[in-house]
Order: structure tokens, then sequence, then C-alpha cells
């Protein structure tokens, strides 16, 4: 969770000068988010100088930062009949596509509506290992990127399933739907990835020796099919790093189509299409409503069978559309 119950106190340096308090506070804290910093500073946990402030408070040399978070509130996540596409089950784990919009486990502004919740009512019993508020999750996704994610139900399973993933032997593979069209048919990316210094929601590629705080990350890119102003790659993970392929396909100049973070801003119009294309594929991009990423493989081993497992899941329906418009339009220009 992202609250936490120890005292802390910092002392602002010359280099901090002018500096926001958020901001201060979110650099020393990257496992807390800065909105939830924000809501610590205007409910009275932080003090400068023994007086309460704002969240926009520019701070001064010497300074002194006093923050006391309130206790952590464990999340205990109940179970919800929320649909659920399942592909596998047995008493040991299940496999399950998680659509867009669906949170994987109850956080902070998301306590209910998660794939936990829908898990606990579809599979009851899930295992215990980890944090009270995530039962059964082995790996997770974001919000809006779409695909196959792995439950635990037994502990032991869990523990399985997790060593797997630390030791590699877990394949997880994507489908990215990108903009631009890449002058490579295959890639490996090797980029250290930790949190921006400008915004801790954000990640981004990181140099070690700049930030000790940065983890290594790899991820493998296919070339899968080229479509004018975007292009439809696999990528493989190597690591799972937190916005893996979505950062590591801005840093090589594809963002992901639809990336709200990672790719803002970009549009058929930059690569010379006509006013009416532009904005028929924007208006797909926009009724979508997230990234164009899809979980579509994972591969791994039974942790009691031994059985060799390998599943797939086509893109969802708002993905598949931006897809096939585009290989129309791509065969309509011939």
């Amino acid at each position: 969770m992202e609250t936490a119950s120890e005292v802390k106190i910092y002392h602002a340096s010359p280099t901090d000068e002018g500096v926001r308090l958020d901001l201060f506070l979110a650099q020393r804290l990257p496992e807390v988010s800065r909105a939830q910093i924000q809501r610590w500073i205007e409910n009275g946990f932080v003090e400068v100088n023994g007086r309460h402030a704002k969240p926009n408070t520019r701070l001064k040399a010497g300074d002194e930062i006093y923050l006391e978070p309130p206790p952590a509130q464990p999340v205990e996540p109940q179970p919800e009949p929320i649909p659920l596409q399942v592909l596998y089950e047995d008493e040991h784990l299940a496999v399950v596509v998680k659509p867009r919009g669906m949170v994987t486990h109850p956080a902070p502004g998301a306590e209910s509506g998660t794939l936990v919740n829908a898990a606990l009512a579809r599979f009851g019993r899930l295992s215990s290992v980890g944090a009270p508020e995530r039962p059964g999750i082995v790996h997770r996704l974001d919000k809006d990127t779409t695909g196959l994610i792995l439950i635990a139900r037994t502990d032991q399973a869990h523990h399985a399933l997790a060593q797997q993933i630390q030791q590699r032997l877990v394949e997880r593979r994507y489908l990215a739907l990108v903009w631009g069209v890449p002058r490579f048919q295959r890639a490996l990316v090797d980029a250290p990835i930790g949190r921006s210094d400008s915004d801790r929601t954000r990640m981004s590629v990181k140099a070690p020796l700049h930030d000790p705080h940065a983890r290594p990350a790899v991820t493998e890119f296919e070339l899968r099919e080229g479509l004018q102003v975007c292009s439809l790659l696999e990528a493989r993970l190597h690591t799972g790093r937190t916005h893996q392929v979505r950062v590591h396909a801005a840093y090589i100049g594809h963002p992901v189509v639809g990336d709200p973070v990672y790719g803002a801003g970009r549009s058929a119009a930059q690569y010379g299409w006509n006013r009416a294309d532009t904005r028929a594929l924007d208006e797909l991009i926009a009724r979508m409503g997230g990234q164009a990423l899809h979980a579509y493989q994972l591969t791994f081993t039974h942790p009691l069978t031994a059985q060799l497992l390998c599943f797939t899941a086509e893109p969802p329906e708002d993905m598949q559309a931006i897809i096939d418009w585009l290989r129309q339009r791509k065969e309509d220009s011939r």
C-alpha cells in the first residue's frame, strides 16, 4: 500500500531551494504516489518548521520537513460478481484475460472492481502470499493494458510461479501497436528503468550511475507488420518492470498508440496523412480509451505437474478494429 506509519524528518539543502514540498517528498519516497503525498500534506501529516504547509509550499535551505504518515490500513478485498474470462483453471492456479480499464488489485482510489475482487468471486480461495490486498497475484498488468494474467490459488503454486518469473522461465509476449515504422526487424532493448525525476507516477530509462534505484530492464521487439503510420510489434519481456514495454517502446521512438503517458500528442497528421483519415484514426483510438498493448501469450511450467503450458488470447475488439482499419487503408492506398 502507499501508506506507512514511521516518522521521517528531512532537511532541505541549498539545492532544494525553491522546490515544491510535494515534489521534495516524492523524490525521497518513490514508492508513494505524488497524489498520496499531496493528500498527506493537505490532511496535516506534514509540517515545515513545525507548521502545517501546502503541497505547493516552496522550500528554503535549512527548512525541517516532518512527516508522520497515517497508519497503513490493510485492505481485505471482497468477492464481487464481475464477469471474468477464464482460459484455464485447476485447484492450484488459473489463467485469465484482464479487460481494459480493470485494475489488477485494490489500491488507494481503486478499492473495488479489480481483478482480485473478480477472482475471489470466481475461484473462492486464492494464495495468501504477499500483501493482503493482492491475494493470488503473481504478476500484474497496467489498468488499460489487456491480456493474460496468472493467478495462484495456493501458496505452494504462488511460490513456485514467482520463482519461475524471477528465474525468467515464464515467457510473456505482448502485441503492441506503435507509432511509426521501425527500421529494424528485431531489436533488443537493454535499458534500465526508474521513476522519472519530474513526475513520480511516470517511469523512464535511467543511467544506473545517476540513479542507483534504476533497475535492469530488457525487452525484445520484433516487427510483425508495417501499417504506414503505425506498426504491429511483438514484445517479449526478459524482465518485468513497471510500464516496461511502454517505456522501452517510447525510448526507441515508437510509443504505443493510445498511450496517454508515453505517447501523448502523436497523430497520423505528423506522418503526412490527410485530415479525414487522421480524424478517423483519432476517433478509433479515442474509442479504445487506453494504450494498444495486449499480453497475448503466456508460457510457463505447471508447478505441480511439471507440464509446459502455453496460452494465447486475441487482442480486444477495440484494438483489433484499429489494426483492421489500418490494414484496409494500406490496401486501398496501393
